[in-house]
């Protein structure tokens, strides 16, 4: 049984156990998940970008030279599918708007597809999801007329 713990005098500064409270600052023992990027084309030339993981600024580089890659390539469509994306942080989501404007600026047609509940909670609450063309799956933003 833990021995009774009292106030402290007036004046007698307060302690409190390092471990009653974890240290922001110091690195997760958690390992944070790499994001996995994996592109494919289809037979009707659109690009399909899936990524999985955490799409923040710690892993955000392989996703940021994929889709500018596929965007150069001006394929006539290009699907983000977010299905698996665990995370996105405001450099997630700044990468995302940035590609819709290099997509309109190549005439390439650009859509998100199957958004994880955590990606779609932060696209409603920054507005953004009247912004991009949502679709439930890969399948329907293909699917989709241009």
């Amino acid at each position: 049984m833990p021995a009774e713990q009292t106030m402290p005098a007036e004046n007698e500064p307060a302690t409190v156990p390092t471990t009653a409270f974890p240290d922001p600052f110091q690195a997760s023992s958690r390992p944070r998940p790499d994001l996995v990027v994996h592109t494919r084309h289809t037979d009707t030339r659109a690009a399909v970008c899936a990524l999985a993981g955490d799409l923040d600024i710690e892993g955000l580089e392989p996703a940021r030279n994929a889709l500018h890659d596929l965007v150069a390539r001006r394929p006539p469509l290009l699907v983000v599918d977010l299905g698996l994306v665990d995370f996105c942080d405001s450099s997630g989501l700044n990468l995302l708007l940035r590609t819709r404007v290099a997509a309109i600026a190549a005439d390439v047609g650009f859509r998100l597809a199957a958004p994880s509940a955590t990606v779609l909670r932060l696209l409603e609450l920054t507005c953004a999801d009247s912004v991009f063309s949502l679709h439930p799956s890969v399948d329907a933003a293909l699917a989709a007329p241009l």
